[in-house]
Protein backbone atom coordinates (compact mmCIF):
# COMPACT_ATOMS: atom_id res chain seq x y z
CA UNK A 1 0.00 0.00 0.00
CA UNK A 2 2.74 2.35 0.68
CA UNK A 3 4.10 4.37 -2.57
CA UNK A 4 5.44 4.88 -5.02
CA UNK A 5 6.60 8.71 -5.45
CA UNK A 6 6.10 9.61 -9.51
CA UNK A 7 6.91 12.50 -10.86
CA UNK A 8 4.64 15.12 -9.83
CA UNK A 9 5.48 14.61 -6.14
CA UNK A 10 9.56 14.62 -7.17
CA UNK A 11 8.46 18.59 -7.97
CA UNK A 12 7.35 19.92 -4.61
CA UNK A 13 9.43 22.24 -2.47
CA UNK A 14 8.85 23.80 0.95
CA UNK A 15 7.71 27.31 0.11
CA UNK A 16 7.19 29.30 3.42
CA UNK A 17 3.55 29.47 4.19
CA UNK A 18 2.11 32.84 4.88
CA UNK A 19 -0.56 31.34 7.00
CA UNK A 20 -3.21 28.70 6.69
CA UNK A 21 -3.20 27.38 2.76
CA UNK A 22 -5.34 24.91 1.74
CA UNK A 23 -4.55 22.56 -1.09
CA UNK A 24 -6.21 19.71 -3.41
CA UNK A 25 -5.24 16.48 -3.24
CA UNK A 26 -3.47 14.14 -6.75
CA UNK A 27 -5.83 11.52 -7.46
CA UNK A 28 -3.70 8.26 -8.52
CA UNK A 29 -3.48 4.69 -8.37
CA UNK A 30 -1.38 2.21 -6.17
CA UNK A 31 -1.48 -1.45 -6.50
CA UNK A 32 -4.68 -1.18 -8.44
CA UNK A 33 -6.26 0.87 -5.36
CA UNK A 34 -7.27 4.25 -6.15
CA UNK A 35 -5.56 6.83 -3.62
CA UNK A 36 -5.86 10.47 -3.30
CA UNK A 37 -2.34 11.86 -2.74
CA UNK A 38 -2.37 14.85 -0.02
CA UNK A 39 0.98 14.88 0.82
CA UNK A 40 4.06 16.11 -0.95
CA UNK A 41 1.98 18.53 -2.75
CA UNK A 42 2.40 21.71 -4.74
CA UNK A 43 4.38 24.07 -2.66
CA UNK A 44 4.96 21.80 0.64
CA UNK A 45 7.16 18.69 0.46
CA UNK A 46 7.16 17.96 3.70
CA UNK A 47 5.49 18.66 7.14
CA UNK A 48 7.50 18.30 10.20
CA UNK A 49 8.70 14.44 9.06
CA UNK A 50 5.80 13.85 7.25
CA UNK A 51 6.38 13.28 3.91
CA UNK A 52 4.23 11.34 2.33
CA UNK A 53 0.24 10.81 2.93
CA UNK A 54 -2.35 8.22 0.38
CA UNK A 55 -5.95 7.86 1.36
CA UNK A 56 -7.07 4.91 0.27
CA UNK A 57 -10.03 3.72 -0.31
CA UNK A 58 -13.53 3.29 -0.14
CA UNK A 59 -12.91 0.18 -1.98
CA UNK A 60 -16.17 -0.68 -4.95
CA UNK A 61 -17.53 -3.60 -2.92
CA UNK A 62 -18.16 -5.28 -6.54
CA UNK A 63 -14.41 -5.73 -6.83
CA UNK A 64 -13.95 -8.32 -3.78
CA UNK A 65 -10.20 -9.31 -4.53
CA UNK A 66 -7.51 -8.42 -1.97
CA UNK A 67 -4.95 -5.43 -2.40
CA UNK A 68 -2.06 -7.42 -3.05
CA UNK A 69 1.63 -5.61 -3.25
CA UNK A 70 4.78 -7.68 -3.48
CA UNK A 71 7.99 -7.64 -1.90
CA UNK A 72 9.27 -4.00 -2.39
CA UNK A 73 12.03 -2.24 -0.53
CA UNK A 74 12.53 1.09 1.81
CA UNK A 75 15.41 3.30 2.90
CA UNK A 76 15.21 6.40 4.83
CA UNK A 77 11.86 6.61 6.17
CA UNK A 78 8.97 5.28 8.37
CA UNK A 79 6.04 3.45 7.30
CA UNK A 80 3.10 4.47 9.09
CA UNK A 81 -0.41 2.18 8.57
CA UNK A 82 -3.63 3.69 9.80
CA UNK A 83 -6.74 1.26 8.75
CA UNK A 84 -10.40 2.88 9.24
CA UNK A 85 -12.22 0.56 8.10
CA UNK A 86 -10.98 -3.66 6.98
CA UNK A 87 -7.96 -4.93 7.87
CA UNK A 88 -4.31 -6.03 6.02
CA UNK A 89 -1.34 -8.10 6.61
CA UNK A 90 2.14 -6.70 7.14
CA UNK A 91 4.96 -9.37 6.40
CA UNK A 92 8.86 -7.84 6.15
CA UNK A 93 12.82 -8.86 6.04
CA UNK A 94 13.10 -9.22 9.44
CA UNK A 95 10.24 -11.69 9.60
CA UNK A 96 7.55 -9.92 10.95
CA UNK A 97 4.00 -10.75 10.28
CA UNK A 98 1.18 -9.01 11.56
CA UNK A 99 -2.68 -8.29 10.88
CA UNK A 100 -3.25 -4.53 11.38
CA UNK A 101 -7.11 -3.50 12.21
CA UNK A 102 -8.44 0.20 12.92
CA UNK A 103 -7.36 1.85 15.64
CA UNK A 104 -4.19 0.03 15.25
CA UNK A 105 -0.51 0.95 14.18
CA UNK A 106 1.68 -0.61 12.42
CA UNK A 107 5.48 1.31 12.42
CA UNK A 108 7.90 0.06 10.05
CA UNK A 109 11.42 2.03 10.19
CA UNK A 110 13.46 1.43 7.32
CA UNK A 111 16.67 2.73 8.36
CA UNK A 112 19.39 1.71 5.73
CA UNK A 113 17.19 -0.50 4.33
CA UNK A 114 14.24 -3.24 4.54
CA UNK A 115 11.41 -4.58 2.31
CA UNK A 116 7.80 -5.47 3.18
CA UNK A 117 4.74 -6.59 1.31
CA UNK A 118 0.94 -6.31 2.19
CA UNK A 119 -2.24 -7.72 1.65
CA UNK A 120 -5.15 -6.16 2.45
CA UNK A 121 -8.61 -7.51 2.57
CA UNK A 122 -11.36 -6.13 0.67
CA UNK A 123 -14.67 -4.67 0.62
CA UNK A 124 -14.76 -2.99 3.20
CA UNK A 125 -11.25 -1.48 2.66
CA UNK A 126 -10.01 2.44 3.64
CA UNK A 127 -7.07 4.11 5.13
CA UNK A 128 -4.39 6.05 5.10
CA UNK A 129 -0.49 5.50 4.22
CA UNK A 130 2.13 7.66 5.52
CA UNK A 131 5.30 7.99 5.40
CA UNK A 132 8.16 9.64 7.79
CA UNK A 133 11.22 10.91 6.83
CA UNK A 134 14.36 10.28 9.05
CA UNK A 135 16.32 12.05 10.03
CA UNK A 136 20.52 12.25 9.27
CA UNK A 137 21.24 10.65 13.08
CA UNK A 138 18.95 7.59 12.24
CA UNK A 139 18.39 7.16 8.77
CA UNK A 140 21.21 4.60 8.16
CA UNK A 141 20.96 2.81 10.77
CA UNK A 142 19.36 -0.55 11.67
CA UNK A 143 15.25 -1.54 10.44
CA UNK A 144 12.72 -2.05 12.89
CA UNK A 145 8.83 -3.08 13.31
CA UNK A 146 6.23 -2.01 16.12
CA UNK A 147 2.91 -2.81 15.78
CA UNK A 148 0.82 -0.84 18.59
CA UNK A 149 -2.93 -2.62 19.56
CA UNK A 150 -3.52 0.08 22.19
CA UNK A 151 -3.54 3.87 21.84
CA UNK A 152 -4.34 6.55 24.05
CA UNK A 153 -7.59 8.37 23.59
CA UNK A 154 -8.42 11.51 24.61
CA UNK A 155 -11.27 14.41 24.84
CA UNK A 156 -10.35 17.55 23.45
CA UNK A 157 -13.65 19.59 23.71
CA UNK A 158 -16.60 18.51 21.65
CA UNK A 159 -13.74 16.17 19.53
CA UNK A 160 -12.62 13.08 20.53
CA UNK A 161 -8.75 12.42 19.58
CA UNK A 162 -6.64 8.84 18.84
CA UNK A 163 -3.00 9.60 19.41
CA UNK A 164 -1.42 7.33 17.23
CA UNK A 165 2.18 8.99 17.31
CA UNK A 166 3.39 12.06 19.64
CA UNK A 167 1.77 13.67 22.49
CA UNK A 168 -1.64 15.54 22.27
CA UNK A 169 -3.29 17.43 25.58
CA UNK A 170 -1.05 15.10 27.81
CA UNK A 171 -1.85 11.82 25.90
CA UNK A 172 1.40 9.90 24.46
CA UNK A 173 1.55 7.45 22.52
CA UNK A 174 3.92 4.52 22.76
CA UNK A 175 4.96 4.71 19.00
CA UNK A 176 9.10 5.18 18.44
CA UNK A 177 9.74 9.01 16.76
CA UNK A 178 13.10 10.01 15.25
CA UNK A 179 11.91 13.70 15.28
CA UNK A 180 9.34 15.89 17.63
CA UNK A 181 5.97 14.57 15.89
CA UNK A 182 2.46 14.15 16.70
CA UNK A 183 -0.26 12.39 14.34
CA UNK A 184 -3.91 12.22 15.84
CA UNK A 185 -7.39 10.92 13.88
CA UNK A 186 -10.00 13.16 15.30
CA UNK A 187 -13.43 13.01 15.17
CA UNK A 188 -15.20 16.37 15.90
CA UNK A 189 -19.02 15.94 17.03
CA UNK A 190 -20.08 19.14 15.44
CA UNK A 191 -19.27 22.69 16.33
CA UNK A 192 -15.41 23.19 16.97
CA UNK A 193 -12.64 22.61 18.89
CA UNK A 194 -9.31 24.18 19.77
CA UNK A 195 -6.63 21.88 19.97
CA UNK A 196 -3.26 22.94 21.98
CA UNK A 197 -0.12 22.82 19.66
CA UNK A 198 3.02 23.46 19.95
CA UNK A 199 4.63 26.75 18.41
CA UNK A 200 7.33 24.90 17.16
CA UNK A 201 5.32 22.35 14.93
CA UNK A 202 4.05 22.94 11.39
CA UNK A 203 1.05 20.87 11.03
CA UNK A 204 -1.20 19.76 8.08
CA UNK A 205 -5.25 18.94 9.13
CA UNK A 206 -6.45 15.86 6.37
CA UNK A 207 -10.10 15.68 6.07
CA UNK A 208 -11.75 11.83 6.28
CA UNK A 209 -15.23 12.18 6.52
CA UNK A 210 -16.70 15.75 6.52
CA UNK A 211 -16.10 19.08 5.37
CA UNK A 212 -13.88 21.26 8.10
CA UNK A 213 -12.85 25.20 8.09
CA UNK A 214 -9.01 25.78 9.06
CA UNK A 215 -8.45 29.24 9.88
CA UNK A 216 -9.85 31.12 6.74
CA UNK A 217 -9.77 27.71 4.44
CA UNK A 218 -12.72 25.55 3.79
CA UNK A 219 -10.85 22.25 3.27
CA UNK A 220 -13.00 18.57 2.85
CA UNK A 221 -12.00 15.34 2.28
CA UNK A 222 -8.84 14.89 -0.59
CA UNK A 223 -7.80 18.19 0.67
CA UNK A 224 -5.61 19.45 3.18
CA UNK A 225 -4.92 22.69 5.03
CA UNK A 226 -1.27 23.49 5.79
CA UNK A 227 -0.50 25.20 9.41
CA UNK A 228 2.80 27.44 9.66
CA UNK A 229 4.47 26.92 12.43
CA UNK A 230 4.09 29.61 15.62
CA UNK A 231 0.48 28.54 16.37
CA UNK A 232 0.09 27.58 19.51
CA UNK A 233 -3.72 26.88 19.29
CA UNK A 234 -5.19 25.40 16.56
CA UNK A 235 -9.45 26.36 15.57
CA UNK A 236 -11.31 23.92 13.48
CA UNK A 237 -14.71 23.94 12.85
CA UNK A 238 -16.93 21.14 11.86
CA UNK A 239 -19.39 21.67 8.58
CA UNK A 240 -22.38 19.06 9.76
CA UNK A 241 -22.95 16.81 13.03
CA UNK A 242 -19.36 14.69 12.85
CA UNK A 243 -16.16 15.42 11.07
CA UNK A 244 -13.13 13.10 11.17
CA UNK A 245 -9.55 14.27 10.20
CA UNK A 246 -6.06 13.42 10.75
CA UNK A 247 -3.80 16.09 12.56
CA UNK A 248 -0.26 15.87 11.19
CA UNK A 249 2.55 18.35 12.75
CA UNK A 250 5.59 18.38 13.92
CA UNK A 251 9.26 20.39 13.84
CA UNK A 252 10.29 21.27 10.35
CA UNK A 253 13.02 18.68 9.67
CA UNK A 254 15.27 20.88 8.53
CA UNK A 255 17.12 19.01 5.80
CA UNK A 256 16.61 18.53 2.17
CA UNK A 257 14.96 15.55 1.32
CA UNK A 258 14.90 13.31 -2.10
CA UNK A 259 12.26 11.50 -2.58
CA UNK A 260 12.47 8.72 -6.21
CA UNK A 261 10.07 5.46 -6.06
CA UNK A 262 10.19 3.50 -2.20
CA UNK A 263 13.30 5.46 -1.07
CA UNK A 264 13.69 8.59 0.72
CA UNK A 265 17.36 9.97 0.45
CA UNK A 266 19.12 13.00 0.36
CA UNK A 267 20.33 12.71 -3.47
CA UNK A 268 20.41 11.20 -6.54
CA UNK A 269 23.71 9.22 -5.61
CA UNK A 270 21.77 7.62 -2.72
CA UNK A 271 19.24 6.93 -4.81
CA UNK A 272 20.48 4.79 -7.38
CA UNK A 273 22.56 3.18 -4.39
CA UNK A 274 19.52 1.78 -3.25
CA UNK A 275 17.92 1.33 -6.55
CA UNK A 276 21.40 -0.79 -7.63
CA UNK A 277 21.01 -2.64 -4.64
CA UNK A 278 17.18 -3.96 -4.95
CA UNK A 279 18.03 -4.27 -8.60
CA UNK A 280 20.87 -6.33 -7.76
CA UNK A 281 19.12 -8.70 -5.33
CA UNK A 282 22.01 -7.80 -2.41
CA UNK A 283 21.78 -8.33 1.16
CA UNK A 284 21.06 -4.76 1.96
CA UNK A 285 17.18 -5.67 2.27
CA UNK A 286 16.79 -9.01 3.27
CA UNK A 287 14.27 -12.06 1.80
CA UNK A 288 10.56 -11.35 2.59
CA UNK A 289 8.12 -14.68 3.41
CA UNK A 290 5.64 -13.86 0.83
CA UNK A 291 3.97 -15.54 -1.63
CA UNK A 292 3.54 -11.86 -3.61
CA UNK A 293 5.77 -11.10 -6.84
CA UNK A 294 8.48 -9.34 -6.06
CA UNK A 295 8.06 -5.67 -7.17
CA UNK A 296 10.70 -4.36 -9.58
CA UNK A 297 12.05 -0.84 -9.46
CA UNK A 298 11.93 1.05 -12.82
CA UNK A 299 15.42 2.31 -14.24
CA UNK A 300 15.61 6.10 -12.24
CA UNK A 301 15.11 8.98 -14.70
CA UNK A 302 18.53 10.08 -14.65
CA UNK A 303 20.28 6.80 -15.44
CA UNK A 304 21.06 5.06 -18.47
CA UNK A 305 18.66 1.99 -19.32
CA UNK A 306 21.88 0.18 -20.02
CA UNK A 307 23.65 1.59 -16.68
Amino acid sequence: MSGPVQEPDRECSDDVLAGVEAREGRRTSVAGLDVVRVLPTKGRRTVGAWCFVDLMGPVDAEQPDPLEVGPHPHIGLSTATWLLEGEALHTDSLGTEQVIRPGQLNLMTAGGGIAHAELAARPPFRGAQMWIAQPEGTRHGRPAFEHHAELPQVEVGDATALVFVGTLDGAGSPARTDTALVGVDATLHGGAVTFPTSAAFEHAVVPLDGRLRVGPEVVEPGWLALVPAGVEELRIEADGPDARFLLLGGEPLGEDVAMWWNFVARDRVELEAAWRDWRDRTDRFGDVSSALERIEAPVPPWVRADG
